[in-house]
């Protein structure tokens, strides 16, 4: 595995950077959907997918960003984009490429973990992974990992060429690793936590639930068509009038802004997204572009619960309790290291109250041993060079001043037929839209002829064919529900 002279790659490459690398302000390329200041319209928002498919990414993204910005430091996003062809200038105009994961070892991420090793591999600064975990059931069982494990040798070793260690999730992702032979792997959990730094201040406002309390719950589309969630959200609903919904996935926002149904989770009616449920008919349900505006809104809520590891995670940060309902590997595992309130899905009471998970829930571990998990997540972050501005800036003021100096979006909410104003803004951008991609197909055309008429038999059909489809697929369902008044 040659660590020893991995590790003196990386000494090298932080104790003696080559020169154009020496800066007096250090700057960082952050594997990010976006930069948390930038404010993006939500038409905007869901059609560039600025999260990855999942608004959860966007939680440990912002916290990476703040964690790592100081007087000496810029973070800049990446746009999630990995362009292998980039590696020379990221070389050139970058001083570390920080990558933030999650459940990246999985079989359905491979191609991008593929195509970030072929980046990584051509890079020559140093890169630091946080937080990135492997998927499998609650069991442990790493057998359905076993088709990809050359995949995930070649990315670990790719980031153990440019860093001290890699840093995981938690036990089950940490054992992984060491059972393949890789010895410099650290369980740091995931950088959201620390997004205040070691500070984490959860408690119980009230001493039980009642029908007036503010629950906010949250799940994924599995969790509702093959765990029982359904069941969960429908007697929740039933005994808690002021229930809330948040879902976190690119599809559950896009029905809840056009009413569109064309991903396939379109087809789970149980899901409290879907136009057909009654917790959309009843303007119950969320879904968030920004970490600041989720975190913010649920600070005047009672608990939070479900299967969504980042939508408890908000809730904690925002200072509300919550419970985690454990339903794979990279729940659990991120669960038991911070000590988060958890059941597990497969043993859950068949009437779940969240009355009686919010009375069993016991916040002590997680608040009293954050510090100390703090103080371990610094230290992975001193060893790979990065500074944190918690021990090297304002711990994070001048951050969050920027933030509440801008004016995001609210959350996106079901769009419903009385909705005047809405159907307005839709409009406007669409009309946007089809002038945009308009303009675009006009080039294309001239272009074409241009080759057609230059090179005899070089026919580019395909791009003006691809710009059609494209504007069908990015205005005709949405401009369709438009013209009919946005009726369910």
């Amino acid at each position: 595995m040659l660590i020893a002279y991995r590790n003196q790659t990386f000494r090298k490459r932080i104790l003696n950077p080559v020169s154009h690398n020496v800066r007096r302000t250090k700057r960082i390329l952050l594997r990010s959907g976006k930069s948390p200041y930038d404010v993006v319209p939500v038409e905007e928002a869901l059609h560039r997918d600025v999260f990855a498919t999942n608004s959860g990414n966007l939680i440990f993204s912002d916290a990476s960003h703040k964690i790592l910005e100081t007087p000496r430091t810029e973070v800049v996003s990446n746009g999630i984009r990995t362009d292998v062809n980039a590696a020379s200038r990221i070389n050139e105009e970058y001083d570390a490429f920080v990558v933030p994961l999650a459940n990246a070892f999985r079989p359905s991420f491979e191609p991008q973990l593929k195509r970030l090793t072929r980046l990584i591999s051509r890079l020559r600064i140093p890169v630091v992974v946080l937080g990135i975990g492997a998927q499998t059931g609650l069991s442990y069982d790493p057998a359905r990992l076993k088709p990809m494990e050359q995949s995930v040798r070649a990315f670990v070793s790719a980031v153990l060429d440019r860093s001290a260690s890699i840093g995981v999730r938690g036990e089950f992702t940490e054992k992984y690793l060491k059972d393949m032979g890789f010895r410099n792997v650290e369980t740091i959990g995931c950088p959201s936590l620390f997004m205040y730094g070691k500070d984490l201040p959860v408690r119980k406002r009230a001493p039980e639930l009642t029908s007036a309390s503010r629950i906010a719950i949250n799940g994924s589309h599995s969790a509702v068509q093959k765990q029982g969630l359904d069941r969960i959200v429908r007697r929740t609903h039933e005994r808690y009038p002021h229930l809330r919904f948040i879902g976190q996935n690119l599809s559950d926002a896009r029905q809840l802004h056009w009413q569109d149904l064309s991903d396939p989770n379109g087809k789970v009616t149980g899901m409290p997204t879907h136009p057909a449920h009654p917790m959309y008919r009843e303007d119950k349900v969320r879904v968030y572009i920004d970490p600041v505006t989720w975190i913010d809104d649920l600070r005047d809520f009672d608990y939070s619960f479900g299967s969504r590891i980042h939508g408890n995670i908000a809730a904690l940060l925002a200072g509300t309790p919550a419970t985690v309902l454990c339903s794979d590997s990279r729940t659990l595992e991120l669960c038991r290291y911070f000590e988060i309130p958890h059941r597990r899905m497969d043993d859950l009471p068949e009437d779940v109250d969240p009355a009686r998970l919010y009375e069993e829930a016991d916040l002590g571990a997680l608040t009293g041993n954050h510090h100390e998990r703090f103080e371990r997540f610094t230290s992975f972050l001193d060893a790979n060079g990065l500074e944190n501005t918690f021990s090297h800036g304002d711990g994070g003021a001048a951050f969050e001043e920027r933030l509440r100096s801008l004016d995001f979006p609210e959350g996106v909410r079901p769009w419903l037929g009385d909705d005047v104003a809405g159907l307005a803004s839709r409009m406007g951008w669409l009309y946007g839209r089809v002038s945009e991609l308009t303009t675009e197909n006009t080039k294309l055309k001239r272009d074409l002829s241009r080759a057609k008429a230059g090179a005899r038999g070089s026919v580019a059909a395909p791009a003006t064919t691809s710009v059609y489809r494209k504007a069908r697929r990015v205005v005709g369902g949405p401009l369709r529900r438009a013209l009919q008044g946005g009726r369910n």
